[in-house]
């Protein structure tokens, strides 16, 4: 799932893995930057988390 940055204040390590920035995986997957827009508007770049109970 891909969370604000502000999510950090919140981050509790024994529910949530973080996997990555989604810029950064994106470069990984296909070596290339990828920013995200909507509207045209560049998005923020987002925190990759996974929940470890699933």
């Amino acid at each position: 799932m891909g969370v604000p940055i502000t999510f950090m204040d919140k981050y509790n390590p024994e529910q949530f893995e973080i996997i990555g920035m989604d810029v950064f995986l994106m470069k990984d997957l296909i070596n290339k930057a990828v920013y995200f827009y909507i509207n045209g508007r560049k998005l923020y770049a987002r925190i990759v988390i996974k929940n470890k109970k699933l």
